[in-house]
């Protein structure tokens, strides 16, 4: 069952043995996690479409932009227009019918966006510096690159009863587990207990041990075009080009 209003649309995850790894020795040399991130205050998010098609990966993507620029720059907001057009552009989708709708892999989602890019608003397309995978249960790992690089891409399966919840999310042992199917979303922040996370339209908080039952993949993401200020650093001060090299020798 999908409710009006919310759709789901990850597909299975993809494991590739190529993919760089944000390993605990890696997240290391990162300063220490602060207690509390909020990145998401004040950004404009929408629902991108996913009230009609399975587009959450570009949905959760266009969420991503908006909250790394809003924060390192002036905020560049996708229109639904372009969320549809990067969606057909990795999948075969066809938004003028809604023909191929049948959602998304998460790792081809960020392999095209690192190769060949996505529409934004001006005349450059988006493009991806890196990413690396994040053990899902490495709690300071996902909080590091939050805190460091602004947000996590991740995907859960979706319990029937997260469908109709309208608060935080949070484990309901006595809810329909029913799985709907695969969903991705953005964490882009957390406080003791709880992540932060963009989904269907906005923000709402969900419970870290809802977390660890629930999700299957998540990646750190690297965006010099995006999440690089006037003075070539992250809003933190990171040199992104030094964590890019040490991803790949990681």
């Amino acid at each position: 069952m999908q409710i009006v209003g919310r759709r789901l649309g990850k597909l299975p995850p993809k494991r590739d043995p190529r993919t760089y790894r944000l390993a605990a020795p890696l997240a290391a040399r990162l300063p220490a996690i602060p207690a509390q991130v909020a990145w998401s205050r004040h950004v404009t998010y929408a629902m991108w479409g996913n009230e009609r098609y399975g587009d959450c990966a570009f949905a959760a993507m266009a969420a991503l932009i908006g909250t790394w620029t809003k924060n390192a720059q002036a905020e560049v907001l996708l229109t639904t227009t372009m969320c549809l057009e990067n969606y057909a552009a990795c999948t075969g989708f066809d938004p003028a019918t809604g023909a191929n709708d049948d959602g998304t892999v998460m790792l081809d989602a960020l392999d095209r966006w690192r190769r060949a890019g996505y529409a934004r608003p001006g005349q450059t397309r988006d493009y991806l510096t890196a990413f690396g995978a994040i053990d899902l249960h490495d709690h300071d790992g996902l909080r590091r690159a939050v805190a460091y690089l602004g947000g996590v891409y991740a995907g859960i399966q979706v319990p029937a009863y997260l469908m109709q919840s309208g608060g935080d999310w949070a484990l309901d042992p006595a809810g329909d587990q029913t799985i709907e199917g695969g969903h991705c979303i953005a964490i882009v922040g957390y406080e003791p207990g709880w992540w932060h996370v963009f989904t269907w339209g906005g923000v709402r908080r969900m419970a870290v041990d809802l977390w660890d039952a629930i999700a299957d993949e998540a990646y750190g993401l690297v965006s010099r075009q995006n999440w690089l200020g006037i003075p070539g650093v992250s809003p933190r001060g990171e040199d992104l080009d030094a964590l890019v090299e040490e991803m790949r020798a990681a």
